[in-house]
């Protein structure tokens, strides 16, 4: 079944069957849009769409993460590109990156390939990776963070407080984003155990002038008492579920607008500085 699956998964690389859905993260503050996380599917010509958990592991496995991988980082470079010329707003994509690919000695190179052919400013995409990821090999990833870094990319922290010493690497490689892993929203609104931790680590993650995103929101509830914490980013359901780039582009489009029409009206100036800044190449 597994040499099977890989053998679909490489025929569906060279068809075009992997496709990219956006997940919106908005600011607590005013719910608009700050950028989107981009997610991968299958689109599986007799099963439908799949889900990563369906393929990720034998692609792993196989070794066929890495051009599956390449193939996600290029596409959303693009796709933001698209995004943000429509808007005229500097909108931010995030990826995750495999412990696979993030150890594979071309990702830089990857990277800075689609930074380039793309036109996007490099403060507007973000990678994530997970603490087990990063402790695979730990002066590598102090190495390749040094080199994302130096082109300008943010580094975020997955699936943050589920590791065996998180802290520990918040201090070691110095990321700049950290996301609050979806499992402390259950009964946050219930004053719970996880309210506690969650509390912890935003008021740990100020001191340490990291920025925080809360996954995993799914009700007003849980948005509201997040915003009572200061926690400045969401994402989950209660903003949308993962959609196509165009789809997202639609159901946020006055969104996105507002925020732009907002900005020219404060001042033109400001806006023509962004829009030389926003798109620089490296």
């Amino acid at each position: 079944d597994r040499l099977r699956l890989e053998n679909e998964l490489r025929y569906a690389i060279s068809q075009n069957e992997l496709v990219l859905h956006y997940q919106p993260i908005v600011r607590a503050s005013s719910g608009a849009v700050a950028g989107v996380e981009a997610l991968i599917r299958w689109q599986h010509p007799t099963r439908g769409l799949l889900a990563p958990a369906h393929f990720i592991s034998p692609a792993e496995v196989s070794g066929l993460i890495v051009p599956i991988g390449e193939w996600v980082i290029q596409t959303a470079c693009r796709q933001l590109r698209q995004w943000q010329k429509k808007f005229d707003y500097p909108m931010t994509v995030a990826l995750n990156l495999s412990a696979r690919q993030f150890q594979h000695a071309d990702l830089v190179a990857q990277i800075r390939t689609a930074i380039i052919e793309s036109g996007i400013d490099p403060s507007t995409l973000e990678v994530e990776i997970t603490e087990s990821s990063a402790m695979q090999n730990a002066e590598n990833t102090i190495f390749t963070l040094r080199e994302l870094k130096q082109l300008g990319v943010k580094i975020a922290m997955d699936d943050f407080g589920t590791g065996y010493s998180s802290l520990s690497c918040l201090q070691r490689f110095a990321f700049s984003k950290v996301k609050i892993d979806r499992s402390f929203m259950a009964d946050i609104e219930s004053g719970s155990v996880n309210l506690a931790i969650v509390r912890a680590i935003l008021g740990l993650c100020r001191d340490l002038r990291i920025d925080v995103i809360a996954e995993g929101v799914e009700t007003a509830e849980q948005a509201a008492l997040l915003r009572q914490e200061n926690c400045r980013l969401l994402q989950g359901y209660l903003y949308g579920k993962p959609k196509p780039f165009l789809e997202v582009a639609a159901d946020h489009a006055v969104t996105l607008l507002g925020q732009v029409h907002g900005r020219a009206s404060a001042s033109a100036a400001p806006l023509a500085v962004e829009k030389r800044t926003v798109h620089k190449p490296l």
